[in-house]
Formats: C-alpha cells, sequence, structure tokens
C-alpha cells in the first residue's frame, strides 16, 4: 500500500468494500439453504441445488454484457444498476414462500453481473505499475468475504431464518450503492480496453486456445464442486449431531488451518519453479477430499475431508487467474479473464443442478463420490497443461494509420530484447507487449514507439 496513491488507496479499499459486500451476500446462502430450505414449498433437493447455484446462470450470461455496457455508459452507472438488481433480487427471495420464488430470486441476484465494471474501474484508476497490487487487495477481499459468509450465514438464519439471511443481503447491496455513489472515486481516463474488457473480435480465438481452455475448464470443475458441495454438506454435518447454528465451528477453525498450509504452497511453488506440480497436488487434495467425505464415518472424518478441500480450493483459486494473466495474448487479456470469468459461475450453476439432481437421485453422500470423479477428470485434463514462463505486461499508445505501418513496429519491437509478444491494436492506437523484467528496457521500446511514426 506504501507505494499507492492516494486515489488508488481510496479506489482499492471502497472497490474492495463493494466487491467483497456483494460475494458476502452471494456465499451465505452457501452453508444454510439446504438444511432451511426445506421449509419452502416445493421443497426437493433438485430445487435445493437449482437455486444455490441459480446465480451463477444470469451471472455466466451477463459478466461480459455488463463490462461491455459500462465502457459505454459508465462503470459507476453500471456498478448501481447491478447492485440495484441484487438487492431486488434478495427482497424477492426474502419474501417468497416457495422455492420457486426463492431461484427466481436467486437469478435477479445473479443479474447484477458487475464483476467486469468493479475489474475495468480499478484498473482506470489506478497506474499500470501499481495495478497487480490493486487487484489482489480486491481478490483477497472475496476470499475473506467467502470466509466470513460461513461464519455469519448460519448464525443469522438460526437468528432470523432464511428470509433473515436474503434481507440482510439486501442491506448490503445498499451499503455497496451507497459506497459506489460516495466513496468510490469517479475516473479520469480510461485504461486500454483490451487488457481489461472482452473485445468480441477476440472471443472466438479465445475459445480455441488450448492452455486457456483448460484453465476455463479447470475453474469451472472448481466451482461446480464447491458448489454442490454445499448441496450435501449441511445435510451431512446436522446427521452427525451439530445444530445448524454450530456448522461455523467447523468452517472457521477448517478455513483457517487450509489457509495456513495453502500459503508455504504457493511459496514453495513460485520459488522452486513447481507450479505445475503443486497445482495436480493440489487437485489430488480435492479428490481425496471428496472420497474421504463419500466414506466419512463420523464428523472428524468430514472434518478432515474439509481440510483438505479447501487446503486445494485455496491454491486453485489463487492460481487459475494468475495463470490465465500469464498465458492470454497480449492485448487479449480482458477477453481471456471475462470467458474466464463466466465459466466460474457457470461451474456454480452446473454444481447446484449435479448436486440437486444426485443427492435426489442417490442420496447427499453419492454428491461426493460424483464430485471425486469429476475431480480425476480435472486432474487427467491438466497433466497436459503447460505453465508459461512469468511476463510482465507493457502497454504503449501509438499513431499508427496502416497495417503495413503497424507490422513494421512490431517486427522493430519484437526484435528488442525480453521481448515474448507483440500485439498492435490499430483502433486503439495502442500496443501491448509481453515481456521478461529482466531483459527488457522500456526506454529502448519508448523510444522506438516514438521515432517510428507514419
Amino acid at each position: 500500500m506504501d507505494q499507492l496513491n492516494t486515489i488508488e488507496r481510496r479506489a482499492a479499499l471502497a472497490l474492495a468494500l463493494v466487491f467483497s459486500t456483494r460475494m458476502l451476500g452471494l456465499f451465505m446462502l452457501l452453508p444454510v439453504f439446504a438444511l432451511y430450505g426445506t421449509e419452502l414449498i416445493g421443497y426437493s433437493p433438485l430445487w435445493i441445488g437449482l437455486a444455490i447455484g441459480a446465480y451463477g446462470l444470469t451471472q455466466a450470461i451477463l459478466q461480459i454484457p455488463f463490462g461491455w455496457l459500462s465502457d459505454r455508459i459508465g462503470r459507476h452507472k453500471v456498478m448501481l444498476l447491478g447492485l440495484a438488481l441484487f438487492a431486488l433480487g434478495s427482497v424477492v427471495a426474502a419474501l417468497a414462500e416457495s422455492v420457486y420464488l426463492v431461484t427466481f430470486g436467486r437469478i435477479l441476484q445473479g443479474a447484477g453481473a458487475i464483476a467486469g465494471a468493479v475489474l475495468a474501474l480499478a484498473a482506470d484508476l489506478t497506474r499500470d505499475e501499481q495495478r497487480p497490487k490493486v487487484m489482489a487487495i480486491i481478490g483477497a477481499s472475496i476470499g475473506l468475504s467467502f470466509a466470513l459468509a460461513l461464519v455469519a450465514g448460519p448464525l443469522i438464519a438460526k437468528w432470523a431464518g432464511l428470509s433473515g439471511v436474503f434481507w440482510f443481503t439486501a442491506v448490503l447491496a445498499c451499503c455497496a450503492m451507497l459506497i459506489v455513489a460516495f466513496l468510490v472515486p469517479k475516473s479520469v481516463n480510461k485504461a486500454p480496453a483490451a487488457e481489461t474488457l472482452a473485445i468480441p473480435a477476440t472471443l472466438l480465438s479465445m475459445l480455441k486456445h488450448r492452455q486457456l481452455l483448460q484453465l476455463d475448464i479447470g475453474v469451472l470443475m472448481l466451482h461446480l464442486m464447491l458448489t454442490a458441495m454445499f448441496v450435501a454438506l449441511p445435510v451431512l454435518l446436522s446427521q452427525y449431531q451439530l445444530a445448524a447454528d454450530q456448522h461455523w465451528q467447523v468452517y472457521l477453525p477448517v478455513l483457517l488451518a487450509s489457509f495456513m498450509l495453502m500459503v508455504p504452497m504457493m511459496i514453495i511453488a513460485m520459488r522452486k519453479q513447481q507450479e505445475k506440480g503443486y497445482f495436480l497436488v493440489a487437485i489430488c487434495l480435492l479428490i481425496i477430499a471428496m472420497l474421504l467425505a463419500f466414506l466419512a464415518t463420523d464428523l472428524w472424518w468430514l472434518v478432515a475431508a474439509l481440510f483438505l478441500f479447501f487446503t486445494g480450493f485455496n491454491f486453485l483459486e489463487a492460481s487459475l487467474p494468475a495463470m490465465v494473466s500469464r498465458v492470454a495474448p497480449a492485448g487479449q487479456r480482458g477477453s481471456a479473464m471475462g470467458i474466464y470469468s463466466s465459466s466460474q459461475f457457470f461451474g456454480a450453476f452446473a454444481g447446484g443442478v449435479i448436486g440437486g439432481v444426485v443427492a435426489g437421485q442417490f442420496g447427499y453422500a453419492m454428491v461426493f463420490a460424483v464430485l471425486a470423479a469429476i475431480g480425476l477428470l480435472w486432474l487427467l485434463i491438466a497433466q497436459t497443461m503447460l505453465v508459461p514462463a512469468r511476463a510482465q505486461r507493457v502497454s504503449l499508445a501509438v499513431q499508427l494509420h496502416s497495417e503495413h505501418d503497424a507490422s513494421l513496429l512490431a517486427s522493430q519491437l519484437a526484435a528488442l530484447g525480453g521481448v515474448q509478444e507483440v500485439t498492435i491494436l490499430l483502433t486503439e492506437q495502442r500496443c501491448y507487449l509481453k515481456v521478461s523484467p529482466q531483459q527488457f528496457d522500456l526506454a529502448q521500446a519508448r523510444s522506438l514507439v516514438g521515432t517510428t511514426q507514419p
């Protein structure tokens, strides 16, 4: 934080608050709905799964369009619109007496797909060299909101019931709207669009990119497993004589312990350049955790399974977006991250459906067996994954009038030491570079760009 200027600090903290309050409202349903949803008209394991995962479907569909819209009408307007939809969905779910109306409320909650707009505004308000810090602060706030949700959800549900959880999320949404209106700085500059938002022309090429596709499938499976697990987990904890309002006593210690193990894993993986090996180990932890949960005969087996699961989950949740950012071609990170984010939310929807179907047909324990098989499939897919060399991204403004001039400049930049990849977008009048920081001379590149005018 020391090197961030006043605007960057304010943006980091305010946007982290917006992101975390919204995610807190979404996450709080996970540990309680399978238990308290039994009181709703039309209850069934399938509808429980649909209600838990429904927000992911609209998030997946609207994530990229909302990002584009923010580029046209403004980040603040889109964020306020999304939060209003989230608040409306929370009120609908709070007033619902049937599982069908709760599911509709969850769909409305998910329609407030503001992640792209939030991250784009964070990019607008920060300098290139400080942007990773701000993104890391926002990312960390999501992890904290998840941990808090697993504690707060059961306590609020015990005190005010399922409707109380939704009323609380509506209040959180209103608080987030106030933060956007009064605390989030107004953007004066715009970061390069291709690095922050999805570009329609590049989406198809991102879907054909093998390495990116592997990572997109990975995050889909990761969030599928998380959501499906919570269709069954609260019920199994209750079967071991643990009251609903005591579930947080399992979740909180397990999350803290798993985080303490995950951090050394991350450090060792990076320092010893064994990221792929630890990545595969983390997937193995998910598989072992699901098998332990399937075979559990007492509460401690289930606690051990949760510890292993969240250790692997936290490692992968931190590693996957970093890898996507590194793999994405220069000038196409926005599109790569847009598809990645949509895959993540679609995984949440699919997990709710699969968890509900399996629990309804074969019982809650069988959900974990199915998830172990999905984890094994992911492990096989990840075997061929390539971990790219670490690179820094550089964006430079250019003044070019033709493809010929762009091609000439690209060739000259590619010949510079440390340059791994060059992309020039004439429509943006901007050049994007992926470079090795130790070998790259920024002054030399700027001089070349400045002297190569049409």
